[in-house]
């Protein structure tokens, strides 16, 4: 490798992109594409930089295995970045495992990242964990039964990022994703550590993008998270007084996950809208009870109510009693219906930060990055069609735009300050 080359990839390590352009910039033999290729990515140029590390890889012989594998892996962080999260994450994998058999450690742990941090952003926090857990532990991983218990094996892996030669801005990026894992199943004790180690590796690697993603990350445990509504009672709250309160006992109808929690038993409601509308709208009545018309009103959306909305609304309060019975009861009244804990224990609503049925869509878009449309329909698991007809709700109220045109079109977000969206991004909290 030249002088030039070796220049332009310490300039990349320690984030200088321009730096490392202003040494091959104009060159085009392999080594100098694929720098080109990272250091435009790095300035936020994705189009080109896909393309620059397709070239690249094209180029390299059979026998530069490594090389190749290693813009397999750039590519693989550039369609991240560009949230393009379709596809099979298998050449990412196989190119992970060609550069560990060569001993380079550090790329196949970037790699390795990369799949996990596509996973978090699907919200599939299990796979995430387990995968996380797979990185550092001799041998797989026992299936872990619950989110916490993988998110908890994943935790005790985390020392193993001070041996083996990781670089400091690769150990801040590992712990980063620890720390949103820990963040996303409630363990606040656990993102603290993990982000106070976040940002010890970060000082080290002296990235000042990176350092400013842990320090955002950090903020978000002294942001807002929801609001809590109880007893005609609303109030905001952390993290921690979420994570508190998921431990309390009480009754909590969640709004932010759309489901019901009491104890250790979780009832989702994502997919049975007018149950969870029910359920919220005595649970806000709590203690008291709500009136039938009030309930039809803002159960149905009708203004002018008749027999036929009575006599649904009788068969989907017979459907919530058989759903809650083991936590709570349904009681009616002479106005209309009451809910009950079975232990007396308080009812809470966990209410988001933001109101509306896009506030899981904002909340990924609030990230600063570009989504398509199809990325959004596969992180929130819903009907493309229906992510964008909601996109066009969203346009004409002036709180996202678009670039591009066609395949190419994008959707962006102002950053939503003031409070977090943790619990607006999608994913199901494990009891």
């Amino acid at each position: 490798m030249d002088s030039l080359i070796s220049a332009a990839a310490r300039a990349l390590a320690a984030g200088d992109a321009l730096g490392a352009l202003n040494r091959v910039a104009l060159r085009d033999d392999p080594p100098a594409l694929a720098l080109r290729g990272i250091a435009m990515a790095q300035l936020g140029e994705y189009p080109r930089a896909r393309e620059l590390l397709r070239r690249a890889a094209r180029a390299f012989g059979t026998h530069e295995a490594v090389a190749r594998a290693r813009c397999v892996v750039a590519g693989a962080e550039v369609a991240l970045a560009m949230r393009e999260l379709g596809g099979s994450p298998r050449a990412l994998m196989a190119a992970a495992v060609t550069l560990e058999a060569r001993g380079d450690r550090a790329n196949a742990l970037q790699a390795r990242l990369i799949a996990v941090r596509r996973l978090l952003l699907l919200g599939r926090l299990d796979e995430a964990a387990e995968a996380l857990a797979r990185m550092y532990a001799h041998g797989p991983v026992r299936h872990q039964r619950t989110l916490r218990e993988s998110a908890e094996s994943a935790v005790r892996y985390q020392h193993a990022l001070r041996h083996d030669g990781v670089p400091p801005a690769l150990a801040a990026l590992a712990e980063l994703a620890h720390a949103e894992l820990a963040l996303r199943s409630l363990q606040i004790k656990a993102a603290r550590d993990v982000l106070a180690r976040a940002r010890d590796a970060a000082d080290q690697a002296g990235v000042p993008a990176l350092l400013a993603e842990v320090v955002e990350a950090r903020a978000a445990l002294d942001r807002p998270a929801a609001r809590s509504i109880s007893a005609g009672v609303e109030r905001t709250v952390r993290l921690d007084e979420v994570a508190s309160l998921m431990e309390s006992g009480a009754l909590i109808v969640d709004a932010c996950r759309r489901a019901l929690r009491a104890g250790g038993v979780r009832l989702p409601l994502a997919r049975r809208p007018v149950l969870f509308a029910i359920a919220r709208a005595l649970a806000e009545a709590w203690p008291g009870d709500v009136d039938r018309q009030t309930l039809i009103a803002s159960v149905f959306n009708t203004r002018r109510p008749d027999e036929t909305h009575r006599a649904r609304l009788r068969v989907e309060i017979g459907r919530l009693r058989a759903l809650v019975k083991s936590f709570a009861s349904i009681d009616s009244t002479a106005r209309g219906f009451i809910l009950k804990s079975r232990d007396d224990a308080d009812v809470v609503v966990l209410a988001p930060p933001i109101d509306g049925d896009q506030a899981s869509l904002i909340a990924l878009l609030s990230d600063g990055a570009a989504w398509s449309t199809s990325a959004l329909a596969l992180a929130l698991d819903i009907n493309q069609r229906t992510v964008q007809r909601a996109l066009v709700e969203l346009e004409a109220a002036g709180r996202v735009r678009s670039i591009g045109r066609a395949r190419a079109q994008r959707w962006l977000s102002p950053s939503l300050a003031g409070f977090t969206t943790i619990l607006l991004l999608p994913a199901a909290l494990a009891p």
